[in-house]
């Protein structure tokens, strides 16, 4: 594709989309709605207080506005435009209660009196024991977490609360992913964190779970979102409206040298509220290696021990100002640091057909410092003569810089001790437009944007070899160090039409454009790349509320069926492109292939949710996912350097091919029921049938039926405790050239409650029987391979928070406990 050709095709797909963006002047206004109420129980008639009261958009249940009543149990919703909303009460021990709520120009104001709440106490010998609702709601187009009323927050990070959630998976390193795919898009607040799963920017195992209010998940999202990735996972954090100064702090101890401590303030005063928090991070973990590589007549081993020591400072300010009842301005700063040091001892062994075993003693340091800066602002325009009629502008940059030196020596052999010194810069910039207009009689609603995109990344890498008479014992050697650049661009719009018709039902179509421009090099022209494209990507869903209404639940039907499409694409990092060398032990580095293209997929989904009395929620989801041009890891031996370092035995180089197709179809289903008032239990699981045709020349076609189990059991055996024991499994995946294996663990937590909620006390113990483990088999040609790596996931975690101001901790929620290891480079 030539450059003028794919940027007229760009121009005029870009003008398309454009041309529908419509930018209307600014209304007049009008008085703001609210809506206020008094929560009582059914029948002693006593207050509830902090009981979270929550507002959803009736058209599309999108979350509109939230808060919590008072001590006397009285709440009240303001500045909310006009239009149908449905009202939402979770308090734990009682039953939920729904009720359709409707604001017009005639009467904005709608005063629910007082509303009593039916109460599911029991008795256990003696005990009072309370219930709890479920935590993941099924709403159109994506799975919500309510990590406020959720224990598996107990794992104290975002990555923890993933763990149990449907369709997603979280391994023994933290690595996320949706449906077998590890690439996903990242926001914050709906809003771009300039990052990805294991990439630049914010990790999601540095967001502490008690800065989290919800985590949407999105397997199938709308063309509004950006195409990159399996789905989208949106974090939603906290943000406090009370007056006055509000906050958290905590401080948190794990076995073996662990320890944490968090604090976060909020002050609102007026039309500002400020935001200010910090986290702290030390934690070491150990984790038992054993590798085996055989090609030909040359077979070796890797045993080791390793020591990993994670230390971060992290620092969020954030201003959100009302500028009008209208109009809102959002600005935040988040300053990261992180040092990562590992010492991993290995004992490595040769064995050639015909002779002796070799032994060898090795030690690897890695020690790694990353300073992540992120800054984003944001504007919000409203208009309350037309409710749902909104305007958002959003841009920011992350700044990533990172020093990673790792230094390997081995007691014999032509190359006895070396270092790789690498400098990685990192900037990306965003930012972002969107538009939504209502239809005609709350029918529905067309949104439409423009984003653009820009990173730019350079670094060096330098080999040093030892030469004891020199100045630091190292040279660098010139003929094996390099420097690199690499620049990406992707604009992008899109338009997404909703409607809804009578009898409940729902369409929705949309179309997304991006361009994308990719280029980069080694200094010296090796390894050149410049690409170049356009992709549209059209989504499309289809959904209906049917069967008999519930009258506890309002207008919500109990049934709902819903059939998705998405095109999407997976593009390849930087680090996956470039030829740069990324050595991760003496007898294994990674290379980037500069002739690796982006992968596209078609994905598709048949859903069905039910909801019975009683509590109980079923949902059914069939989902099939068809990708071209597939993106795979590949193993090879290289040669050359196996030659270089005889000593050493085989010498292992991974890098990344386009090879061939991948399908994955397959079922899944949650479900989530009260088994009594102090016992409640989710289930989920899928089954999946996964297919791989490669065209590489080492690797095989193959296919598997995998699957996924996990288990939550939550108990109230007090009114102040809450204890939680959750239960997992995943059976073996594929890969290009052969599969990871299965893996699973249990877990156990308690929360106890202090001082009338204003404090709290954890106990957690991750993995309880230390089953955990990263196990992988190689089976090609030219190499067979098994990979085991034990870490360190067994861990007790005892932690203290403590609630500042009018913030109380909530009945059935775990704070505060870090999660597992992870490192530079995933």
């Amino acid at each position: 594709m030539t450059s003028s050709s794919s940027f007229g095709r760009t121009l005029r797909g870009l003008g398309l989309l454009a041309a529908l963006f419509p930018l209307a002047a600014t209304a007049q206004q009008q008085p703001t709605g609210s809506v206020a109420g008094t929560l009582l129980d059914q029948s002693t008639g006593q207050a509830l207080p902090f009981t979270s009261v929550v507002l959803l958009r009736a058209q599309d249940s999108s979350f509109v506005a939230g808060t919590e009543t008072l001590e006397n149990g009285a709440f009240r919703l303001e500045k909310l435009g006009l239009g149908n909303y449905l009202l939402k009460t979770s308090a734990i021990g009682y039953q939920g209660f729904r009720r359709a709520v409707s604001l017009t120009s005639t009467a904005p104001t709608v005063q629910l009196g007082v509303l009593k709440l039916t109460s599911t106490t029991t008795q256990l010998k003696g005990v009072t024991v309370t219930g709890e609702r479920a935590t993941v709601e099924n709403e159109p187009g994506k799975r919500v977490i309510n990590v406020e009323k959720d224990l598996a927050s107990v794992g104290g990070m975002a990555t923890d609360v993933l763990r149990n959630v449907p369709s997603v998976a979280v391994d023994a390193g933290g690595s996320v992913s949706l449906r077998g795919s590890s690439d996903l898009t990242i926001l914050i607040d709906g809003k771009p964190s300039g990052g990805t799963n294991g990439g630049p920017g914010l990790r999601l195992d540095q967001i502490p779970a008690s800065r989290i209010a919800r985590i949407e998940v999105m397997t199938n999202p709308s063309a509004k979102y950006d195409a990159q990735g399996t789905g989208v996972i949106n974090i939603i954090l906290k943000k406090q409206t009370k007056n006055g100064v509000n906050g958290t702090a905590s401080l948190l101890g794990g076995t073996r040298d662990k320890y944490n401590a968090s604090l976060g303030l909020n002050k609102h005063q007026g039309a500002a509220n400020w935001r200010l928090s910090y986290d702290r991070q030390d934690e070491t973990y150990h984790n038992r290696t054993e590798n085996r590589q055989t090609s030909g007549p040359v077979t070796t081993r890797q045993e080791g021990l390793g020591r990993e020591l994670n230390a971060s400072h992290s620092v969020n300010v954030a201003l959100d100002y009302e500028i009008n009842k209208q109009q809102s301005l959002n600005l935040s700063v988040n300053p990261t640091w992180q040092h990562e040091l590992d010492r991993n001892q290995q004992l490595l062994s040769t064995t050639r057909e015909g002779q002796p075993t070799t032994t060898q003693q090795g030690v690897q340091q890695l020690d790694v410092n990353v300073l992540v800066m992120e800054n984003v602002g944001s504007y919000r325009h409203t208009w309350d003569k037309h409710p749902g009629r909104e305007l958002t502008a959003v841009g920011g940059a992350v700044l990533v810089r990172a020093d990673v030196p790792v230094t390997q020596t081995l007691e014999s052999g032509a190359l006895t001790s070396w270092r790789q010194q690498m400098d990685v810069d990192v900037n990306i910039y965003f930012a972002q437009l969107d538009y939504t207009l209502p239809l005609a009689n709350d029918k529905g609603k067309l949104e439409t944007g423009l984003k653009t995109q820009y990173q730019r990344s350079q670094g060096t890498a330098d080999l040093f070899a030892q030469q004891p008479d020199a100045p630091g014992g190292y040279v660098r050697d010139a003929a094996r160090s390099l420097a690199y650049t690499s620049r990406e661009l992707i604009p992008a719009a899109y338009a997404n039409y909703q409607r809804g018709w009578a009898n409940n039902w729902n369409a929705q179509a949309g179309l997304r454009t991006e361009y994308t421009r990719v280029n980069g090099a080694v200094d010296g022209g090796q390894g050149q790349f410049d690409i170049r494209y356009l992709g549209l990507f059209p989504t499309a869903s289809l959904s209906h509320g049917f069967g008999q209404t519930d009258t506890t639940k309002a207008s919500e039907q109990p049934q709902h069926l819903t059939l998705s499409y998405a095109r999407r694409l997976n593009r390849p990092n930087f680090m996956q492109q470039l030829a740069v060398p990324l050595y991760l032990d003496p007898r294994f580095y990674r290379l980037g292939n500069p002739a690796l293209r982006a992968e596209f997929s078609h994905n598709l989904e048949l859903g069905h949710q039910l909801s019975l009395p009683g509590g109980a929620e079923i949902t059914t989801t069939l989902f099939g996912r068809f990708t071209n041009n597939s993106i795979q890891r590949l193993r090879d031996v290289d040669t050359v350097a196996t030659n270089r370092n005889p000593a050493a035995g085989l010498v292992l180089v991974e890098t990344f091919r386009n090879a061939g197709s991948t399908t994955n179809m397959g079922l899944e289903l949650t479900w989530s029921q009260p088994i009594t008032a102090w016992w409640k239990v989710q289930a989920n699981g899928s089954i999946y049938r996964a297919q791989l045709q490669t065209n590489a020349t080492n690797a095989s076609s193959r296919r598997v039926l995998s699957s996924t189990v996990r288990l939550n059991q939550n108990f109230s055996p007090t009114p102040a405790l809450d204890v939680q024991l959750t239960g997992s499994y995943r059976s073996a995946t594929i890969t290009a050239q052969g599969r990871q294996l299965g893996t699973g663990g249990l877990e156990v937590a308690l929360r106890q409650r202090l001082w009338q909620n204003r404090a709290a006390l954890t106990l957690r113990v991750s993995d309880l029987f230390n089953t955990q483990v990263r196990r992988a088999e190689v089976n090609s040609p030219d190499l067979n391979s098994t990979l085991y790596t034990k870490p360190e996931t067994r861990v007790g975690w005892l932690g203290f928070t403590w609630y500042l101001g009018a913030t109380k901790a909530k009945a059935g929620r775990i704070e505060a406990a870090p999660a597992g290891g992870g490192g530079f480079g995933g």
